[in-house]
Protein backbone atom coordinates (compact mmCIF):
# COMPACT_ATOMS: atom_id res chain seq x y z
CA UNK A 1 0.00 0.00 0.00
CA UNK A 2 1.30 3.44 -0.93
CA UNK A 3 2.23 5.34 2.24
CA UNK A 4 1.75 9.02 1.24
CA UNK A 5 -1.35 10.54 -0.36
CA UNK A 6 -2.96 13.78 -1.28
CA UNK A 7 -5.83 12.97 1.09
CA UNK A 8 -6.47 10.24 3.65
CA UNK A 9 -10.15 9.68 4.47
CA UNK A 10 -10.82 7.96 7.78
CA UNK A 11 -14.17 6.18 7.72
CA UNK A 12 -15.55 4.15 4.82
CA UNK A 13 -19.20 4.79 5.56
CA UNK A 14 -21.45 6.72 3.23
CA UNK A 15 -19.83 10.11 4.00
CA UNK A 16 -16.24 8.87 3.71
CA UNK A 17 -16.75 6.62 0.69
CA UNK A 18 -18.45 9.37 -1.33
CA UNK A 19 -15.84 11.93 -0.25
CA UNK A 20 -13.08 9.60 -1.40
CA UNK A 21 -14.86 9.03 -4.73
CA UNK A 22 -15.23 12.74 -5.47
CA UNK A 23 -11.62 13.45 -4.48
CA UNK A 24 -10.44 10.71 -6.81
CA UNK A 25 -12.54 12.15 -9.63
CA UNK A 26 -10.69 15.43 -9.04
CA UNK A 27 -7.42 13.61 -9.74
CA UNK A 28 -6.12 13.28 -6.19
CA UNK A 29 -4.47 10.22 -4.68
CA UNK A 30 -6.63 8.94 -1.83
CA UNK A 31 -6.39 6.44 1.02
CA UNK A 32 -9.64 5.21 2.56
CA UNK A 33 -9.33 3.66 6.03
CA UNK A 34 -11.96 1.97 8.18
CA UNK A 35 -11.62 0.13 11.47
CA UNK A 36 -14.14 -2.64 10.68
CA UNK A 37 -14.76 -2.37 6.95
CA UNK A 38 -17.31 -0.61 4.76
CA UNK A 39 -20.91 -0.73 6.07
CA UNK A 40 -19.98 -3.14 8.83
CA UNK A 41 -22.58 -4.15 11.40
CA UNK A 42 -21.45 -1.49 13.88
CA UNK A 43 -21.44 1.36 11.36
CA UNK A 44 -24.14 3.98 10.99
CA UNK A 45 -24.06 3.11 7.28
CA UNK A 46 -24.77 -0.56 7.97
CA UNK A 47 -28.22 -2.09 7.84
CA UNK A 48 -30.40 -3.05 4.94
CA UNK A 49 -32.26 0.07 3.87
CA UNK A 50 -32.62 3.85 4.18
CA UNK A 51 -35.36 6.16 3.01
CA UNK A 52 -34.41 8.87 0.54
CA UNK A 53 -37.00 11.62 0.58
CA UNK A 54 -36.95 15.25 -0.47
CA UNK A 55 -39.15 16.71 2.24
CA UNK A 56 -37.36 18.58 5.04
CA UNK A 57 -40.01 20.97 6.23
CA UNK A 58 -38.63 24.50 5.73
CA UNK A 59 -35.01 23.34 5.25
CA UNK A 60 -34.54 23.88 1.54
CA UNK A 61 -30.79 23.22 1.77
CA UNK A 62 -31.40 19.58 2.68
CA UNK A 63 -34.08 19.27 0.01
CA UNK A 64 -31.57 20.43 -2.62
CA UNK A 65 -28.90 18.09 -1.28
CA UNK A 66 -31.28 15.14 -1.27
CA UNK A 67 -32.31 15.85 -4.86
CA UNK A 68 -28.67 16.11 -5.95
CA UNK A 69 -27.80 12.94 -4.04
CA UNK A 70 -30.56 10.91 -5.65
CA UNK A 71 -29.16 11.85 -9.07
CA UNK A 72 -25.67 10.71 -8.04
CA UNK A 73 -26.95 7.50 -6.42
CA UNK A 74 -28.79 6.60 -9.63
CA UNK A 75 -25.69 7.33 -11.70
CA UNK A 76 -23.65 5.00 -9.49
CA UNK A 77 -26.20 2.21 -9.70
CA UNK A 78 -26.35 2.51 -13.50
CA UNK A 79 -22.54 2.31 -13.70
CA UNK A 80 -22.34 -0.80 -11.58
CA UNK A 81 -25.56 -2.26 -13.05
CA UNK A 82 -27.17 -2.98 -9.71
CA UNK A 83 -30.75 -1.89 -8.82
CA UNK A 84 -30.04 -0.60 -5.31
CA UNK A 85 -32.66 2.15 -5.39
CA UNK A 86 -36.32 1.14 -5.10
CA UNK A 87 -38.70 3.93 -6.23
CA UNK A 88 -41.41 3.02 -3.74
CA UNK A 89 -42.49 6.61 -3.18
CA UNK A 90 -42.55 8.16 0.29
CA UNK A 91 -45.76 8.94 2.16
CA UNK A 92 -45.94 11.65 4.84
CA UNK A 93 -48.86 11.07 7.20
CA UNK A 94 -50.07 14.30 8.82
CA UNK A 95 -52.51 15.46 11.47
CA UNK A 96 -54.61 18.59 11.13
CA UNK A 97 -52.29 20.56 13.42
CA UNK A 98 -49.00 19.30 11.95
CA UNK A 99 -46.92 22.41 11.01
CA UNK A 100 -44.06 20.44 9.39
CA UNK A 101 -45.74 18.62 6.52
CA UNK A 102 -47.35 21.75 4.99
CA UNK A 103 -43.88 23.29 4.89
CA UNK A 104 -42.73 20.19 2.98
CA UNK A 105 -45.40 20.85 0.37
CA UNK A 106 -44.38 24.50 -0.06
CA UNK A 107 -40.66 23.78 -0.45
CA UNK A 108 -41.11 20.77 -2.74
CA UNK A 109 -43.42 22.70 -5.06
CA UNK A 110 -40.94 25.59 -5.13
CA UNK A 111 -38.12 23.19 -6.04
CA UNK A 112 -40.18 21.57 -8.83
CA UNK A 113 -40.15 18.17 -7.11
CA UNK A 114 -43.17 15.92 -7.80
CA UNK A 115 -45.49 15.90 -4.78
CA UNK A 116 -49.15 15.04 -4.25
CA UNK A 117 -51.49 16.10 -1.48
CA UNK A 118 -53.84 13.28 -0.48
CA UNK A 119 -57.10 13.45 1.43
CA UNK A 120 -58.11 10.77 3.94
CA UNK A 121 -60.31 9.19 1.29
CA UNK A 122 -57.42 9.11 -1.20
CA UNK A 123 -55.07 7.59 1.38
CA UNK A 124 -57.60 4.86 2.16
CA UNK A 125 -58.02 4.04 -1.51
CA UNK A 126 -54.31 3.97 -2.42
CA UNK A 127 -52.78 2.72 0.82
CA UNK A 128 -55.44 0.78 2.75
CA UNK A 129 -52.79 -0.85 4.95
CA UNK A 130 -52.73 2.24 7.18
CA UNK A 131 -55.19 3.02 9.94
CA UNK A 132 -55.78 6.76 9.84
CA UNK A 133 -56.28 7.43 13.53
CA UNK A 134 -54.91 10.96 14.14
CA UNK A 135 -54.23 11.35 10.39
CA UNK A 136 -56.09 14.08 8.49
CA UNK A 137 -54.19 14.12 5.20
CA UNK A 138 -50.85 13.13 3.63
CA UNK A 139 -48.18 14.14 1.17
CA UNK A 140 -46.81 11.64 -1.30
CA UNK A 141 -43.41 11.95 -3.01
CA UNK A 142 -43.78 9.57 -5.97
CA UNK A 143 -40.14 9.83 -7.14
CA UNK A 144 -38.56 9.12 -3.76
CA UNK A 145 -37.99 5.70 -2.26
CA UNK A 146 -35.50 3.40 -0.57
CA UNK A 147 -31.74 2.88 -0.88
CA UNK A 148 -30.28 -0.54 -0.06
CA UNK A 149 -27.78 0.93 2.36
CA UNK A 150 -25.23 -1.75 3.17
CA UNK A 151 -25.05 -3.02 -0.39
CA UNK A 152 -24.83 0.51 -1.79
CA UNK A 153 -21.90 1.56 0.42
CA UNK A 154 -20.00 -1.67 -0.19
CA UNK A 155 -20.57 -1.33 -3.93
CA UNK A 156 -19.35 2.28 -3.79
CA UNK A 157 -16.17 1.28 -1.96
CA UNK A 158 -15.55 -1.42 -4.57
CA UNK A 159 -15.96 1.29 -7.21
CA UNK A 160 -13.54 3.50 -5.24
CA UNK A 161 -10.95 0.72 -5.41
CA UNK A 162 -11.50 0.29 -9.15
CA UNK A 163 -10.88 4.02 -9.53
CA UNK A 164 -7.48 3.67 -7.84
CA UNK A 165 -8.25 4.50 -4.21
CA UNK A 166 -6.23 2.57 -1.64
CA UNK A 167 -8.67 1.00 0.80
CA UNK A 168 -7.57 -0.63 4.03
CA UNK A 169 -9.36 -2.11 7.04
CA UNK A 170 -7.72 -1.06 10.28
CA UNK A 171 -8.28 1.22 13.24
CA UNK A 172 -6.75 4.70 13.46
CA UNK A 173 -5.45 6.06 16.74
CA UNK A 174 -6.44 9.55 17.96
CA UNK A 175 -4.09 12.18 16.52
CA UNK A 176 -1.89 14.19 18.84
CA UNK A 177 -0.20 17.57 18.65
CA UNK A 178 -1.38 20.58 16.68
CA UNK A 179 -0.56 22.67 13.64
CA UNK A 180 -0.15 20.41 10.63
CA UNK A 181 -0.99 16.72 10.85
CA UNK A 182 1.56 14.78 8.83
CA UNK A 183 0.32 11.23 9.35
CA UNK A 184 -2.15 9.07 11.23
CA UNK A 185 -0.98 6.02 13.08
CA UNK A 186 -2.97 2.83 12.70
CA UNK A 187 -3.51 0.42 15.57
CA UNK A 188 -1.31 -2.16 13.83
CA UNK A 189 1.57 0.34 13.89
CA UNK A 190 1.60 1.61 10.31
CA UNK A 191 1.76 5.32 9.59
CA UNK A 192 -0.31 6.75 6.74
CA UNK A 193 0.92 10.16 5.58
CA UNK A 194 -1.10 12.66 3.57
CA UNK A 195 -1.26 16.33 2.70
CA UNK A 196 -4.79 16.53 4.08
CA UNK A 197 -7.09 14.37 6.20
CA UNK A 198 -10.85 13.93 6.33
CA UNK A 199 -12.28 12.28 9.43
CA UNK A 200 -15.71 10.94 8.46
CA UNK A 201 -16.02 8.20 11.06
CA UNK A 202 -19.49 8.92 12.38
CA UNK A 203 -20.10 7.95 16.01
CA UNK A 204 -16.37 7.29 16.48
CA UNK A 205 -15.59 11.00 15.98
CA UNK A 206 -16.02 11.84 19.69
CA UNK A 207 -13.66 8.97 20.54
CA UNK A 208 -10.95 10.31 18.23
CA UNK A 209 -11.44 13.96 19.20
CA UNK A 210 -12.95 13.98 22.69
CA UNK A 211 -11.98 17.55 23.57
CA UNK A 212 -13.52 19.05 20.45
CA UNK A 213 -16.44 16.71 19.77
CA UNK A 214 -17.09 14.89 23.04
CA UNK A 215 -19.92 17.28 23.87
CA UNK A 216 -20.95 18.15 20.31
CA UNK A 217 -21.76 14.74 18.77
CA UNK A 218 -24.00 12.42 20.75
CA UNK A 219 -24.30 8.76 19.62
CA UNK A 220 -27.65 7.29 20.63
CA UNK A 221 -28.99 3.75 20.66
CA UNK A 222 -31.71 3.07 18.05
CA UNK A 223 -33.77 -0.10 17.67
CA UNK A 224 -35.02 -1.32 14.30
CA UNK A 225 -37.59 -4.09 13.74
CA UNK A 226 -38.62 -6.18 10.73
CA UNK A 227 -41.99 -7.94 10.69
CA UNK A 228 -43.05 -10.73 8.35
CA UNK A 229 -46.18 -10.03 6.27
CA UNK A 230 -48.88 -12.70 5.90
CA UNK A 231 -48.05 -15.60 3.54
CA UNK A 232 -48.76 -14.76 -0.08
CA UNK A 233 -49.60 -11.12 0.70
CA UNK A 234 -48.29 -8.40 -1.59
CA UNK A 235 -49.94 -5.41 0.10
CA UNK A 236 -46.85 -4.69 2.23
CA UNK A 237 -44.40 -4.75 -0.69
CA UNK A 238 -43.76 -2.25 -3.48
CA UNK A 239 -45.56 -0.96 -5.47
CA UNK A 240 -48.45 -1.30 -3.01
CA UNK A 241 -46.53 -0.17 0.08
CA UNK A 242 -44.52 3.08 0.13
CA UNK A 243 -41.89 4.16 2.57
CA UNK A 244 -43.58 6.34 5.16
CA UNK A 245 -43.06 8.85 7.94
CA UNK A 246 -45.31 10.40 10.51
CA UNK A 247 -43.81 13.47 12.13
CA UNK A 248 -46.33 13.32 14.99
CA UNK A 249 -45.61 9.67 15.83
CA UNK A 250 -41.83 10.03 15.29
CA UNK A 251 -41.94 6.77 13.36
CA UNK A 252 -40.67 5.77 9.94
CA UNK A 253 -41.03 2.58 7.96
CA UNK A 254 -40.08 0.73 4.80
CA UNK A 255 -42.19 -1.88 3.04
CA UNK A 256 -41.12 -5.47 2.48
CA UNK A 257 -38.08 -5.29 0.18
CA UNK A 258 -36.08 -8.29 -0.97
CA UNK A 259 -38.31 -10.47 1.27
CA UNK A 260 -36.75 -9.13 4.49
CA UNK A 261 -40.01 -8.00 6.08
CA UNK A 262 -41.58 -4.63 6.87
CA UNK A 263 -39.06 -2.35 8.58
CA UNK A 264 -40.31 -0.05 11.35
CA UNK A 265 -38.45 2.14 13.85
CA UNK A 266 -39.03 5.03 16.19
CA UNK A 267 -37.19 8.16 15.10
CA UNK A 268 -36.96 9.66 18.58
CA UNK A 269 -33.48 9.62 20.07
CA UNK A 270 -32.54 6.72 22.31
CA UNK A 271 -30.08 6.62 25.23
CA UNK A 272 -26.35 7.29 24.89
CA UNK A 273 -24.51 4.46 23.13
CA UNK A 274 -20.96 3.31 22.48
CA UNK A 275 -20.68 2.17 18.83
CA UNK A 276 -17.70 -0.05 19.58
CA UNK A 277 -18.86 -1.94 22.65
CA UNK A 278 -22.58 -1.26 23.06
CA UNK A 279 -24.92 -4.25 23.34
CA UNK A 280 -26.94 -4.78 20.20
CA UNK A 281 -29.89 -6.85 21.37
CA UNK A 282 -33.23 -5.05 21.09
CA UNK A 283 -35.14 -4.56 24.33
CA UNK A 284 -38.41 -6.22 25.31
CA UNK A 285 -39.75 -2.74 26.07
CA UNK A 286 -38.87 -1.55 22.57
CA UNK A 287 -40.58 -4.53 20.98
CA UNK A 288 -43.72 -3.96 23.05
CA UNK A 289 -43.78 -0.30 22.04
CA UNK A 290 -43.43 -1.04 18.33
CA UNK A 291 -46.18 -3.69 18.54
CA UNK A 292 -48.47 -1.10 20.11
CA UNK A 293 -47.69 1.11 17.13
CA UNK A 294 -48.49 -1.71 14.69
CA UNK A 295 -51.82 -2.31 16.38
CA UNK A 296 -52.73 1.35 16.01
CA UNK A 297 -51.28 2.16 12.56
CA UNK A 298 -50.87 -1.13 10.63
CA UNK A 299 -53.43 -3.44 12.26
CA UNK A 300 -52.94 -6.27 9.75
CA UNK A 301 -49.40 -6.64 11.15
CA UNK A 302 -50.26 -6.45 14.86
CA UNK A 303 -49.57 -10.16 15.34
CA UNK A 304 -46.93 -10.47 12.60
CA UNK A 305 -43.80 -12.40 13.53
CA UNK A 306 -40.64 -10.47 14.28
CA UNK A 307 -38.30 -11.82 11.60
CA UNK A 308 -35.28 -9.60 12.21
CA UNK A 309 -34.12 -6.85 14.53
CA UNK A 310 -31.01 -4.81 15.06
CA UNK A 311 -29.56 -2.04 17.18
CA UNK A 312 -27.82 0.73 15.31
CA UNK A 313 -26.95 4.27 16.36
CA UNK A 314 -27.54 7.84 15.37
CA UNK A 315 -24.65 10.29 15.72
CA UNK A 316 -26.54 13.43 16.59
CA UNK A 317 -25.47 17.01 16.71
CA UNK A 318 -27.44 19.25 19.05
CA UNK A 319 -30.01 20.26 16.43
CA UNK A 320 -29.52 17.66 13.66
CA UNK A 321 -27.45 19.76 11.26
CA UNK A 322 -24.34 18.13 9.82
CA UNK A 323 -20.88 19.00 11.12
CA UNK A 324 -18.48 19.84 8.28
CA UNK A 325 -15.59 22.04 9.30
CA UNK A 326 -11.85 22.25 9.88
CA UNK A 327 -10.45 20.93 13.13
CA UNK A 328 -9.45 23.95 15.22
CA UNK A 329 -6.05 22.49 16.16
CA UNK A 330 -4.96 21.38 12.67
CA UNK A 331 -4.81 23.36 9.45
CA UNK A 332 -5.16 20.30 7.20
CA UNK A 333 -7.85 18.24 8.97
CA UNK A 334 -11.52 18.37 8.02
CA UNK A 335 -14.27 16.85 10.15
CA UNK A 336 -17.38 15.48 8.42
CA UNK A 337 -20.08 13.90 10.54
CA UNK A 338 -23.22 14.46 12.53
CA UNK A 339 -25.48 12.44 10.24
CA UNK A 340 -28.09 12.62 13.03
CA UNK A 341 -30.27 9.81 11.73
CA UNK A 342 -31.12 11.50 8.43
CA UNK A 343 -27.69 11.75 6.82
CA UNK A 344 -27.33 8.55 4.80
CA UNK A 345 -29.25 9.75 1.77
CA UNK A 346 -27.06 12.86 1.54
CA UNK A 347 -23.74 11.01 1.18
CA UNK A 348 -23.18 11.86 -2.51
CA UNK A 349 -23.86 15.60 -2.09
CA UNK A 350 -21.92 15.80 1.15
CA UNK A 351 -18.91 14.07 -0.40
CA UNK A 352 -19.09 16.46 -3.35
CA UNK A 353 -19.21 19.42 -0.97
CA UNK A 354 -16.24 18.20 1.10
CA UNK A 355 -14.16 17.50 -2.02
CA UNK A 356 -14.94 20.98 -3.28
CA UNK A 357 -13.79 22.53 0.01
CA UNK A 358 -10.49 20.63 -0.20
CA UNK A 359 -9.79 21.27 -3.88
CA UNK A 360 -11.18 24.78 -4.37
CA UNK A 361 -11.36 26.26 -0.89
CA UNK A 362 -14.04 28.69 0.16
CA UNK A 363 -16.02 29.30 3.34
CA UNK A 364 -17.80 26.57 5.26
CA UNK A 365 -21.59 26.71 5.27
CA UNK A 366 -22.32 28.47 8.60
CA UNK A 367 -24.89 25.95 9.76
CA UNK A 368 -22.32 23.14 9.35
CA UNK A 369 -19.58 24.97 11.24
CA UNK A 370 -18.05 23.79 14.50
CA UNK A 371 -18.80 27.19 16.01
CA UNK A 372 -22.52 26.65 15.44
CA UNK A 373 -22.52 23.22 17.09
CA UNK A 374 -23.84 23.88 20.56
CA UNK A 375 -23.78 21.48 23.48
CA UNK A 376 -27.46 22.04 24.32
CA UNK A 377 -29.65 19.46 22.60
CA UNK A 378 -32.62 20.90 20.73
CA UNK A 379 -33.51 18.88 17.65
CA UNK A 380 -34.90 20.87 14.74
CA UNK A 381 -33.80 18.85 11.68
CA UNK A 382 -35.76 15.69 10.87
Amino acid sequence: MKRSYDVAVIGAGVFGAWTAWHLRQAGLSVALLDAHGAANSRASSGGESRLIRMGYGPDELYTRWSLRSLTLWKQLFRRIRRPLFHPTGVLWLASAKDPYTPQNFTVLKKAGIPVERLSRAQIRKRFPQFSLADVSWALFEPASGVLMARQAVQALVAEDVRQGIDYRIGGVLPPSGSGRLRFVKMEAGERVAAAAFVFACGPWLPKLFPRVLGNRIFPTRQEVFFFGPPPGSSQFAAPHMPGWLHHGDEVYGVGDLENRGVKIAFDCHGPAFDPETGRREVSAEGLRAIRRYLTRRLPALKDAPLVESRVCQYENTANGDFLIDCHPAYDNVLLAGGGSGHGFKHGPALGEYVARLLTRGGPVEPRFSLASRTTKKKRSIY
